[in-house]
């Protein structure tokens, strides 16, 4: 942080969640998670295979309802609200696999998320979003065409024409080579610092990560195991144990 960020404490997170426990068929599979993130801040998550990540992103976004714990938003406990109820106050979420509704055109996707819920968006608003994240397919071009990096920037169009104040990203480099991360990784600065969003983002690449995350939360076993800058947690002897002297 800057001289002019010290003289001005930080806001309160934005969103966090406190004491999550999961269980899924008679299996626990998440263990005391709490985290918080501010506006303008991004946080990374990573661990092994199977630590858990997905499955916390599923209660954050209201998908998998919490065994105990809490979840709030700006300041509001959201843990009884549905995946609906969440993303309509402005928990936006992509996931791992860029599905797209193939059926429609690129324009005929942009129309429904227009007017998935109100206040309707009018067309300057995608217009807007598309220029943002680079996105420039035909607007009569079946969305079952697009390559991956542009099935993800469709559907990111579709989720920040809307401004959501957080968004939780899954893995959005899958897939991507990698001059199209170096682009993803540009268009989540803007994102959290220019637009001010509050980002989490699971994600396997390490060097995204130490380029965009503020903060990096390491998870094991369904349980966190350390949290901090990038390079504390790579040095942290649990987390090596845990992940990266496992990693096959």
């Amino acid at each position: 942080m800057g001289a002019a960020d010290s003289q001005h404490p930080p806001p309160g997170p934005i969103f966090s969640c406190s004491g999550i426990y999961l269980d899924l068929g008679g299996r626990e599979i998440l263990k005391n998670i709490s985290l918080e993130v501010q506006s303008g801040e991004v946080l990374g998550v990573i661990g092994p295979n199977g630590a858990g990540k997905t499955s916390l992103f599923e209660v954050l976004c209201g998908r998998f309802p919490a065994k105990s714990g809490s979840v709030t938003f700006k300041g509001q406990d959201v843990s009884a609200l549905s995946l609906y109820q969440r993303a309509r106050i402005g928990i936006g979420r992509t996931y791992q696999t860029p599905v797209v509704p193939e059926e429609l055109t690129v324009d005929e996707v942009f129309k429904a998320a227009r007017q998935a819920h109100k206040p309707y968006l009018n067309r300057w608003h995608a217009l807007w979003a598309m220029r943002l994240v680079r996105f420039s397919a035909e607007p009569d071009m079946p969305a079952a065409q697009l390559d991956t990096l542009d099935r993800r920037k469709l559907l990111l169009t579709c989720l920040i024409m809307r401004r959501p104040p957080l968004l939780l990203m899954d893995e959005p480099a899958a897939g991507l080579i990698n001059s199209e991360i170096d682009e993803f990784d540009d268009l989540i600065r803007i994102l959290a610092k220019e637009l001010n969003f509050a980002i989490v983002i699971v994600e396997h690449r390490i060097e995204l990560l130490d380029t965009i995350a503020d903060r990096v939360m390491v998870m094991d076993a369904g349980e966190k195991i350390s949290e901090g800058d990038m390079g504390a947690v790579l040095k942290d002897p649990q987390v090596r144990a845990a992940y990266f002297e496992n990693v096959d």
